[in-house]
């Protein structure tokens, strides 16, 4: 079949096998063309009469065949674009989501603007590798079980002025991490192998962002859609999926300045309940975000 055949035919089947809607089915069966073909949406759409070679053709019938059992076209291209970024991802990470950036744009939003460095006082002893010869640092963001490090290189590419940490407790996820921060040219980033703040010492940030796993472990959900292809331990939580934010909200700020901020991302249904761990903890300015789709999706507090 030629470009646009082999486009119509599979779109359909999809569609239909993974009850996609046919806009999405048509766009994941041109990455994967797109993959095999090695050439850009562009010259899909300029080439609709080329032939797939025999190579070409079996290549891209074995991945379309993955995707038709449900693995999600991030793992079959080995990329995901994050808030304007590609990174690698493998079943060592969870898949970026579009959902997630609003951390990011929160976390932007609250730091310092670009040049105005903090004050010394505010560092009340603990390590810092910012600069300090001017009697000021560099804003520090801790971003805990970083995956792939979407989080933390998007803020790091955004502020190359900050000094970023990342950690998790998966090597295979930091490697991927360390991938992409090589591959992007990020040099404002440091991972760290962590059971969360178990590796971290006497470090304090001024910001600590978090998407850790929040799923109950006994969600139905987990056995569906491209959830069934990730990493279980970044997924789920204990029987109502706040273990690990109750384990970061108790011990947030032994790692937090003073004023600093935790900024977690949660369940659709768990803002409420996150928000009253966050005032227990003794935080301050506790509130939530919602997201495009107006679900609360990130809470915070300050120190």
């Amino acid at each position: 079949m030629n470009i646009q055949e082999v486009i119509q035919h599979d779109s359909r089947q999809l569609q239909t096998a993974l009850n996609l809607d046919s806009s999405t089915a048509r766009i994941e069966v041109q990455c994967l063309l797109q993959a095999v073909l090695q050439v850009n949406r562009a010259y899909l759409l300029t080439h609709p009469e080329r032939l797939l070679s025999d190579h070409e053709s079996a290549s891209y019938s074995a991945l379309f065949e993955r995707r038709m059992q449900g693995e999600p076209i991030a793992y079959l291209l080995g990329m995901r674009e994050f808030f304007g970024l590609n990174f690698k991802v493998t079943p060592a990470t969870l898949i970026p989501r579009p959902d997630t950036e609003l951390l990011v744009e929160l976390a932007l939003h609250q730091m310092p603007s670009p040049g105005l460095s903090l004050p010394l006082s505010r560092l009340r002893g603990e390590r810092s590798e910012g600069r300090a010869a001017g009697g000021e640092r560099d804003f520090r963001v801790l971003d805990m079980g970083t995956g792939s490090g979407a989080i933390a290189l998007s803020i790091a590419h955004a502020r190359p002025d900050a000094e970023v940490v990342a950690v998790d407790a998966s090597q295979a996820a930091l490697s991927v991490a360390q991938y992409n921060a090589l591959a992007l040219k990020i040099r404002n980033v440091r991972l760290l192998h962590s059971d969360w703040f178990a590796a971290l010492s006497d470090e304090r940030f001024d910001l600590i962002v978090s998407n850790p796993p929040y799923i109950e472990a006994c969600d139905v959900h987990l056995s569906q859609g491209d959830v069934r292809f990730e990493p279980l331990g970044a997924l789920a939580s204990g029987s109502d999926g706040l273990d690990d934010i109750r384990r970061i909200i108790n011990e947030a700020k032994d790692h937090l300045n003073s004023g600093g901020w935790l900024m977690l991302e949660h369940g659709y249904n768990q803002a409420a309940r996150v928000r009253e761990l966050l005032q227990q903890a003794g935080f301050a300015e506790v509130s939530s975000v919602r997201d495009l789709s107006g679900t609360e999706r990130v809470t915070m507090g300050r120190a």
